[in-house]
């Protein structure tokens, strides 16, 4: 995932009604607790009232996109329960993907959290807090049908595309490919759609929402999977230890009582253990 050409934030409200009326109230983090508090259960400070806000960058489908107006998907539905143990509802702000390594708007007072379908790197680390992981992702190598290419190894001297800022465009490089680099996943795809590329290196489940629609299962398919070790994890700022637990609980009763699964085979597809349960790296 990487950065956007609309670099201006859209606020994209999961309760477009109420959005922007609670801009004003608590003003300071030491409130008496009252409607206007910005302590929500548990003693979590969040930076708007009444609300978990959460940094994201658009689109990357199954994980956040905008369908019907409205921000859904993996990631959404899992934050949705962290606010929902909170007692607060999720505001989702779409920010440049590269603000996610460095933290900025964690940092900012800008966002609670940012969930973007986000591997935990040690890079990542040394600016952020991230939650226990919630999936394990591979990368898919998805290739024009007629292409030829069969493999991985099949990529050289053959035109291939990542997502810029990505661990898919940073693995193909180290393996001395020079992908065509696209600014978001929608991009990927389309550079495919129109022969820019005759192959991609992206995250699996991408690929997976992709290959749901019929023009594209048709045209395209997988002849790779790279298991790069990758797990995914949300992040907060350093040292929100409150918030990161919340998430963690959140997470470890999904996964208990079958909420997890649910939404796992909503958004990604046939459930799969091990993709599913990743050990807390």
């Amino acid at each position: 995932m990487n950065t956007h050409p609309g670099h201006r934030a859209r606020i994209l409200a999961a309760t477009t009604a109420t959005a922007g009326l609670l801009l004003v109230a608590g003003c300071t983090s030491t409130d008496d607790g009252g409607s206007g508090s910005k302590t929500a259960a548990g003693g979590v400070e969040v930076v708007k009232a009444g609300k978990l806000t959460t940094c994201t960058h658009l689109p990357y489908p199954p994980f956040q996109s905008e369908i019907d107006g409205k921000v859904q998907g993996f990631d959404v539905a899992l934050i949705d329960l962290v606010a929902k143990d909170l007692g607060v509802q999720q505001d989702i702000l779409d920010t440049p993907f590269e603000n996610f390594k460095t933290g900025a708007f964690l940092n900012s007072g800008e966002c609670d959290l940012a969930a973007a379908g986000m591997t935990i790197t040690e890079e990542r680390k040394k600016n952020v807090d991230f939650s226990d992981p919630y999936f394990n992702a591979t990368q898919a190598v998805l290739v024009d049908k007629k292409s030829g290419i069969s493999s991985f190894a099949g990529l050289k001297g053959k035109k291939l595309g990542a997502q810029a800022q990505t661990t898919g465009e940073d693995y193909a490089k180290s393996k001395g490919l020079d992908p065509v680099s696209f600014e978001s996943s929608d991009a990927v795809l389309n550079g495919l759609r129109t022969g820019q590329v005759q192959a991609v290196v992206i995250d699996y489940p991408v690929v997976q929402g992709w290959l749901k629609d019929k023009a594209n299962a048709d045209a395209f398919e997988v002849v790779d999977n790279l298991d790069t070790g990758e797990q995914y994890g949300f992040t907060v700022k350093k040292g929100n230890t409150k918030l990161r637990a919340a998430i963690n609980k959140a997470l470890a009763d999904a996964k208990a009582d079958g909420t997890y699964k649910k939404l796992y085979e909503q958004w990604i597809g046939p459930y799969d253990e091990s993709a599913a349960s990743p050990a807390a790296s």
